[in-house]
């Protein structure tokens, strides 16, 4: 086998092995990504579950304040 046929061979190996490093890499980033999300999705989660009282408690508010409302517009 000539020379030159081994030499392309060999740079054609590392440009395979440095492309399926950064593939790797890329794959090993989106897992931990994905962790995150997960664990953001779970925050959210809890926070939509704290925050679900808000629009009841609005509408109560509101009702309460009626008179107090109606005093100021008749001043």
């Amino acid at each position: 086998m000539p020379v030159d046929a081994i030499i392309t061979l060999v740079v054609a190996a590392l440009i395979i092995a440095a492309a399926a490093i950064g593939l790797l890499r890329v794959i090993f980033h989106l897992r931990a990504v994905a962790k995150t999300l997960d664990g953001l999705d779970g925050g959210v989660q809890v926070i939509v579950a704290q925050t679900s009282t808000v629009a009841p408690v609005v509408t109560s508010v509101n009702a309460s304040l009626a008179p107090v409302r109606s005093f100021a517009e008749s001043i």
